[in-house]
């Protein structure tokens, strides 16, 4: 059985009716995601007020009750280092293809005073989501590419300028949680291997293949888009340790399968294609898989009934 096996659901989705279907689920992880985006870091708002409410505090007590581990996973670098900030400090932020500075997506890589500031905000924002594991998925902008292009960035892959921006915020999770753990996610841009930056010794991969397709495994040969997805793959484990290696996959992910648009379309998994990527996945080393399940919740049910999730559960379980 792999050791820890999740779902990953929207934060505003926590409550009863989610907690009643794990408590049966057989899953040892639960996932807290506020709302991607360009928004993500007013969503995280959002989501630190709902953990002040009674509703959240029965989800949390129902949850470490029944055993699942309550973990945050987040695009968060908008609101450790605050767009607002452009202003006072435009060269903390990257430099565009035109060679202006912006305040859209991520920051400058190559920044020393930036970096120190996104490990002091990191430590704050530890402090407040405090997953059950030790394991923090604090994660840069949620954007397909938006690297720096000043003078220092540009020689650096997107991937070398994520792992700088990772460092610095696992370096500050651990000034105030000794054990933490920071996640690298390979995504995107960041599927690419880098070559010019070390990985603290408290980083660990999260493959995250949001471009694949669902009709296959992610592993048929004869799938070049998949191919794209995992043709570094074994790399990346070798570069950062198969150790606490996570696989975040989109299965069970309704909202991706409804264009991130409610509301929600009528959802079946194929369960083929999954048992296929988990087979492949264990035998790369994988220990540790989940996938995204938003817009399953509540106001799917209201629509279509309780999605049936049995067999995603049956084949992480088994």
């Amino acid at each position: 059985m792999l050791k820890e096996r999740g779902i990953i659901i929207h934060s505003q989705e926590a409550g009863d009716y989610w907690a009643d279907r794990l408590e049966k689920s057989g899953l040892n992880v639960v996932g807290i995601h506020p709302v991607g985006g360009h928004d993500a870091h007013r969503t995280m708002e959002d989501c630190i007020r709902l953990m002040q409410t009674p509703e959240w505090a029965k989800f949390a007590s129902r949850m470490e009750k029944a055993g699942i581990a309550v973990e945050y996973e987040m695009h968060s670098l908008s609101w450790i280092l605050e767009r607002e900030r452009f202003d006072r400090q435009p060269e903390w932020f990257r430099m565009d293809e035109n060679g202006q500075r912006t305040a859209k997506f991520n920051c400058c890589a190559s920044n020393d005073d930036a970096l120190d500031y996104i490990r002091e905000r990191s430590a704050q924002l530890a402090k407040i989501f405090r997953p059950d594991t030790h394991k923090y998925y604090f994660w840069i902008d949620d954007v397909a590419s938006a690297g720096c292009m000043c003078e220092k960035c540009r020689a650096l892959s997107p991937s070398d300028q994520a792992l700088r921006i990772y460092n610095a915020i696992a370096e500050g999770l651990q000034s105030v949680d000794p054990l933490a753990k920071e996640s690298f996610l390979a995504y995107c841009a960041t599927l690419e291997l880098p070559t010019q930056t070390k990985p603290r010794d408290n980083l660990f991969l999260e493959f995250a293949p949001i471009s694949r397709d669902f009709d296959t495994s992610l592993f048929d040969p004869g799938r070049p888009r998949n191919y794209e997805q995992v043709k570094n793959l074994p790399a990346l484990l070798d570069f950062f340790g198969r150790n606490d290696a996570k696989v975040l996959d989109y299965w069970v992910d309704n909202s991706l399968f409804s264009v991130w648009r409610l509301p929600p379309k009528q959802f079946t998994l194929n369960a083929d294609t999954m048992r296929a990527d988990v087979d492949a996945y264990r035998k790369l080393g994988f220990d540790v898989i989940t996938s995204f399940g938003c817009f399953l919740g509540e106001n799917y049910a209201e629509l279509y009934g309780d999605a049936d999730l049995e067999e995603y559960y049956r084949i992480l379980n088994g």
